[in-house]
């Protein structure tokens, strides 16, 4: 008879930081990348918003692959991203990504010291779902979360999210041209959360699926 079985292994994560990693920082910040990107290439978006007194932590997702341009084998040129999860064994997925930045998330605040601090959690696109379900599933509490070009997951459970988000400050932020979530989708989806009495702020820019670097300096202040 097939079984399906699970084993928790050991795994080396990476991740970038933008500032010093020090008793100075006053405010923290977590960003999760999108799908196919990585967390060097992420992390340079936050340039803008470097501060001495800021600290941004950029993880990458744990599982990567090879974004072929052409059909056919990848070369030593093919571009590689990473991706927080998929459909297959879902559940095994998401609880090994929330464990991970629960222990990364231990790991700097122990480094800067144990005090209370200002802590953004940011996701863009997929990496949204991602930031979403560490807040709410695991044992960070940030001030706010910042879900850019991306909504609450499917699985949310909107009676948690209304109450969790009166402590917690939602924001979303979408291009005016995002690809992935136009202008009727958008306020279609800000009505859901109306009707579940989910309090949120919604920002736009001029743009499609990526960060803006006037929306960001503007959150960052």
């Amino acid at each position: 008879m097939t079984q399906e079985r699970h084993l928790a292994v050991k795994r080396t994560a990476r991740y970038y930081v933008l500032g010093d990693v020090s008793p100075l920082v006053e405010d923290l910040w977590f960003a999760c990348h999108g799908y196919g990107q990585l967390a060097g290439d992420f992390v340079k978006e936050f340039e803008c918003i470097a501060d001495p007194k800021r600290l941004i932590v950029v993880p990458e997702a744990l599982s990567r692959y090879y974004i072929p341009s052409d059909p056919g084998y990848h070369t030593a040129d093919t571009k590689v991203g990473a991706t927080w999860m998929t459909r297959e064994d879902r559940e095994a997925e998401i609880a090994d990504y929330v464990a991970y930045l629960d222990d990364l998330c231990a790991e700097i605040i122990n480094e800067i010291g144990n005090r209370p601090i200002r802590v953004t959690v940011l996701g863009f696109s997929q990496g949204g779902a991602t930031a979403n379900r560490w807040v709410t599933r695991g044992n960070v509490r940030p001030d706010r979360l910042l879900m850019w070009g991306s909504f609450l997951p499917n699985d949310s459970d909107l009676l948690h999210a209304a109450e969790f988000f009166r402590t917690v400050k939602l924001v979303l932020i979408h291009g005016t041209r995002d690809q992935f979530a136009d202008s009727k989708m958008i306020e279609k989806y800000e009505a859901l959360l109306k009707e579940n009495q989910i309090p949120f702020e919604a920002k736009t820019f001029g743009g499609g699926h990526r960060m803006d670097r006037s929306i960001l300096q503007l959150l960052a202040e």
